[in-house]
């Protein structure tokens, strides 16, 4: 496997740690709740023979620091402009752009805004809970959570999360006989620093999200809802149902789970690049 060339990327208000892989057209990850993109390594590493594979961490989290005090009302907002000045710093797009879980938002909310810097947003389970007709007992729940950690610790509160939304897997860490990559041993080293991170300026505020519906239907011919085949239970599947009927579209199951992209690299990568390049680049009516 080829290394990364890792860089850093300055923007307003942090420094982003940034690894990119390949050549070809531009591919963007953007990370969920843990903030880390190693967490991609493996999808990322098995598109570069056919994409410039980029993927970052999201700011805040241990290896991309803030340079200023954090704005939790304006973190998605901002999120996203980071993601919008990866792509101009990366040959300036149109990109295709994955995002999972919290990175889902991101990309939703950057299709919304800068529709012009994306050629495809694929958005595999946005844990939107306001778009869900019992929003009012999810947000009470992520709000619970915040509870816990605050009382009881990160993994309290991580066990509590993963058992309600079908991470469970996840929060317990892998299967004792599992040999990791060694890139995800030093991701698991940043564990703690990034939970406690998003317990404390995310899981508040990205269930809260509110998409503009109207922005994303004039950029739904490049917008994919996707999920896991896994996973059709758990609440981060369910937004995408209700967002896909909305703009006219449907949901397009991955392999695996929420993180099927990590436990199945190989097939993922093989469904999201026949997604992005062949005849399923055109994206799927309802």
């Amino acid at each position: 496997m080829d290394e990364p060339v890792i860089d850093t990327l300055d923007v307003p208000g942090a420094r982003l740690h940034l690894e990119t892989r390949g050549a070809g057209p531009l591919l963007l990850f953007v990370v969920g709740g843990n903030g880390d993109s190693a967490i991609y390594g493996g999808v990322a590493a098995a598109l570069a023979d056919r994409f410039t594979v980029a993927t970052y961490d999201r700011r805040g989290f241990a290896r991309s620091p803030l340079l200023a005090p954090i704005e939790d009302d304006a973190r998605i907002a901002a999120d996203a402009d980071d993601a919008r000045r990866l792509i101009a710093h990366l040959g300036g797009g149109p990109a295709h752009v994955f995002g999972s879980s919290s990175g889902a938002i991101v990309v939703l909310e950057l299709v919304a805004r800068h529709p012009e810097v994306v050629a495809t947003a694929v958005a595999h389970e946005p844990p939107i809970a306001t778009l869900l007709p019992d929003s009012a007992e999810w947000l009470a729940f992520f709000d619970s959570v915040q509870e816990t950690y605050r009382a009881e610790g990160r993994w309290p509160a991580m066990a509590r999360f993963g058992a309600a939304v079908g991470s469970g897997r996840a929060a317990g860490g892998p299967p004792p006989d599992v040999e990791l990559p060694q890139s995800v041993v030093e991701m698991m080293g940043r564990v703690e620093t990034n939970m406690t991170f998003w317990m404390e300026h995310e899981l508040h505020q990205y269930p809260r999200y509110v998409p503009d519906l109207d922005a994303l239907g004039a950029a739904r011919d490049r917008i994919v809802p996707a999920g896991g085949q896994e996973s059709r239970e758990h609440m981060p599947y369910r937004p995408n149902l209700v967002l896909a009927d909305r703009l006219g579209l449907q949901v397009v199951d991955f392999v695996g789970d929420h993180v099927g992209y990590a436990t199945h690299p190989a097939e993922f990568a093989s469904q999201l690049g026949a997604l992005l390049t062949g005849p399923g680049s055109v994206r799927p009516g309802r």
